[in-house]
């Protein structure tokens, strides 16, 4: 049975930051409900364990994804297989591209995939229902570590401006003030001695 997904999620952190997060496993398997492991496989590939639920159905599905047509900062297509044993089977891609948004970045995704088994017979509506729950909740998880990844690049960028202060171009003239009294000691002195001469 097919099955199509179309969206879009404002991330709130940059390009770079979010084609990073979407290259990381520990990151997408935080993001994937149900992800029991997700194992970077080949160079561009990924071998995942999902457990997930649908209606009275529930199955472990074993599978592999793979990514292609990579321009960084831009988007990939990912596309993917699982089994489920006698739950049935679920394949699949999706292409996902990125954007500038003035509050960081805009995915759009584009999703195509087929069930077949006992899952299939559960009906469209269901089935639907069920990858419309799981999509939120990836991209929820997904922004909010976004977000966090995001903090600490501006904190930084903040820092140099905090700290300027304490490192003042004057702080080398406290030395010469030092020096200043002695010279004038030291002429003092010999105005005194000269002085002295007159008397």
């Amino acid at each position: 049975m097919p099955m199509t997904m179309t969206g879009d999620v404002t991330l709130p952190a940059g390009r770079p930051k979010v084609w990073t997060l979407l290259n990381d496993p520990e990151v997408l398997k935080a993001c994937i409900p149900g992800c029991e492991s997700l194992e970077k496989s080949g160079h561009n590939g990924f071998a995942a364990v999902v457990k997930t639920k649908i209606g009275p159905v529930s199955a472990t599905f074993k599978g592999k994804v793979e990514l292609s047509d990579l321009v960084p900062l831009v988007g990939y297509t990912i596309k993917g297989e699982g089994e489920g044993g006698i739950a049935g089977f679920a394949k699949g891609g999706a292409k996902v591209s990125l954007a500038d948004a003035p509050a960081g970045t805009l995915m759009h995704y584009d999703v195509e995939a087929h069930v077949g088994g006992k899952i299939a017979q559960l009906g469209a509506r269901l089935i639907d229902g069920v990858a419309k729950n799981m999509a939120d909740k990836f991209f929820a998880s997904f922004a909010a570590i976004a977000a966090q990844g995001a903090a600490p690049t501006e904190a930084a960028a903040s820092r140099p401006t905090a700290e300027a202060p304490a490192v003042e171009p004057r702080a080398p003239s406290a030395p010469s003030a030092t020096a200043i009294p002695s010279k004038t000691s030291w002429f003092r002195r010999i105005w005194e001695w000269f002085m002295s001469l007159w008397r």
